[in-house]
């Protein structure tokens, strides 16, 4: 590109308005981009726009007032001249004052606009601010990006996840001039097609926590339940039946015996919910079938449910440490090595309760040290590394040997106990007995997968095959796949 020109609008929509990357030349310095609104965003981006080599010029309803906020280098002007300067304008101003911008409308004709307005709450109005300021201007070039960023990471640099931008627009031409201006900023632009994509893009950013909420509620509603039962079991029955007072308990001890039943537990989940989408899939014989809603976001949980799993599991061990530190368990150990001595036991060597304490550690730190490797796999630097095959080894089958190890762990801590009868409290089974069940069913499950009779259907209709199609010949057809049909796992 011999030349750009910086007034009035392109003559075709071939004209490029960026400087040519192409041979790896980033010559910003003889860009000018065009920026109308003074507010905070507007000067982080000018600032940041000014760092990559371009020349700004920001359009405001005060210059005088605003240019004193803005580098000396940017021409600080009325929204007329700003806007004849350059063909690429940020419109940094609300939705609201979008109107104000009514005169100017011969002067936008043909020129990219990029909207990077956010609205307070999700799906605020009918249509989306891109879609709005399309409509007023119908003969400029709308475009939306860079709503996901904030001042802040203008202003230092963009950094991790805050370095995607999602940009989208009718105009082909015009997105693909603001996809490499994001580049050169140093972002990572993301392309997600028409304008109609806008009214999605305005929405990421109001989103807090969505997939968390409900593994989150999950967790605590577990937590709650195992607390009260260990409290009602190990507190409350000793008062209630010898007047003992065990309320010291409640900080340490109980919250420890809640913890770990709440992590196996939510692995257990994680897992869960793919057994049953296999025996989804077998029981209706084709993949193409889609899941209920509510498999459907038990699946897409699977990685919050685990990571707040191996959360549960970190706080367990912490706790756990902490154990011989308390007072109460000195005093414990006095009294034991009192009554040992006033029986007259030289030797209280019990090499059953040895072994079982051994392989009881040694198994939690095993089962700790392979949800601490699925937690980092799945931390997206990370995972972006890895091929499908070893994301899918370690997220799978190592998943399921951590609960295979997880549930050796319950196991041998229980040990005899589930058989007597004095830890039947209140004729309620012990804490470790309700931890196995659904590690149990899960483990199980993934057996019965694995049999092959049962893993050989599953292989097939997972390529494709479906129940009931057959061609005249007697073989085995290959369904059309249709874009309504699929359904990811």
């Amino acid at each position: 590109m011999e030349s750009i020109s910086m007034m009035g609008s392109p003559k075709n929509l071939n004209e490029t308005f960026l400087p040519n990357v192409a041979n790896g030349i980033k010559d910003a310095s003889k860009t000018t981009i065009g920026i109308i609104g003074s507010g905070d965003f507007a000067k982080s981006l000018t600032i940041r726009l000014i760092r990559c080599g371009y020349h700004v010029v920001v359009g405001s309803r005060n210059p005088k007032l605003a240019a004193e906020f803005f580098p000396h280098v940017v021409d600080v002007t009325h929204y007329e001249d700003a806007v004849a300067k350059t063909n690429i304008i940020f419109v940094a101003i609300h939705r609201e004052h979008y109107a104000s911008l009514w005169d100017l409308k011969r002067l936008l004709a043909g020129k990219i606009l990029i909207d990077v307005s956010n609205n307070t709450r999700v799906d605020q109005y009918p249509d989306s601010n891109a879609e709005y300021l399309a409509s007023l201007f119908p003969d400029s070039l709308i475009v939306k990006g860079f709503n996901v960023v904030s001042a802040w990471s203008l202003q230092l640099g963009p950094k991790d996840a805050s370095r995607q931008v999602y940009i989208c627009s009718n105009n082909v031409q015009a997105r693909h001039q603001v996809i490499e201006l994001a580049r050169q900023l140093s972002f990572i632009p993301i392309d997600l097609g028409a304008l109609s994509s806008s009214r999605e893009i305005e929405n990421l950013p109001l989103r807090l926590f969505t997939l968390w909420k409900g593994p989150v509620v999950i967790a605590i509603s577990l937590a709650t339940f195992f607390f009260i039962y260990s409290f009602i079991r190990d507190v409350i029955h000793p008062y209630v039946r010898n007047q003992q007072s065990d309320f010291y308990k409640i900080p340490i001890e109980i919250v420890n015996k809640t913890l770990p039943i709440v992590a196996i537990t939510l692995l257990s989940l994680v897992y869960l919910s793919g057994l049953l989408a296999a025996a989804y899939q077998l029981y209706y014989g084709t993949k193409y079938r889609r899941f209920p809603p509510w498999l459907d976001n038990w699946l897409q949980c699977r990685k919050q449910l685990g990571l707040l799993s191996f959360f549960f599991a970190a706080v367990h061990v912490a706790y756990s440490l902490c154990l011989p530190m308390r007072r109460s368990e000195r005093y414990l150990f006095l009294n034991m090595a009192y009554q040992q001595v006033h029986a007259n036991v030289e030797n209280s060597w019990n090499e059953e309760e040895v072994w079982r304490l051994e392989m009881y550690i040694s198994f939690g730190i095993m089962s700790l040290g392979l949800l601490s490797l699925l937690a980092v796999t799945s931390i997206p630097s990370v995972n972006s590394v890895l091929n499908w095959r070893e994301f899918s080894f370690i997220q799978s089958t190592l998943g399921y040997v951590a609960l295979l190890i997880s549930t050796f762990h319950v196991l041998i801590y229980g040990w005899k106990r589930a058989f007597e009868e004095e830890y039947y409290r209140f004729y309620t089974p012990p804490n470790f007995v309700l931890a196995l069940v659904l590690p149990s069913i899960v483990i199980l499950g993934k057996i019965i997968l694995l049999l092959p009779c049962v893993s050989r259907k599953l292989r097939r209709i997972r390529r494709g095959w479906e129940k009931g199609h057959v061609t005249e010949d007697g073989s085995e057809s290959v369904p059309h796949l249709s874009p309504e049909r699929i359904t990811v796992m």
